[in-house]
């Protein structure tokens, strides 16, 4: 039962991850490769996106 929790957090964190990614500003060859390593590594691939992934729009000052 837990690894099934688990594997639904993840599931959820990923479809966010690819969401924001493809909102995002960045360019659409960005996009694609961001959205085939979340798919492709899911838990790694999320934490990279974490830390180095595209960011939303910039606030303006």
């Amino acid at each position: 039962m837990e690894y099934g929790i688990f594997g639904l957090i993840v599931l959820i964190a990923d479809l966010y991850a690819i969401y924001k990614t493809l909102t995002s500003s960045a360019s659409t060859a960005a996009k694609v490769i961001w959205t085939l390593v979340i798919l492709i590594l899911p838990i790694l691939g999320f934490i990279a996106w974490l830390i180095f992934g595209p960011k939303g729009h910039a606030a303006r000052v």
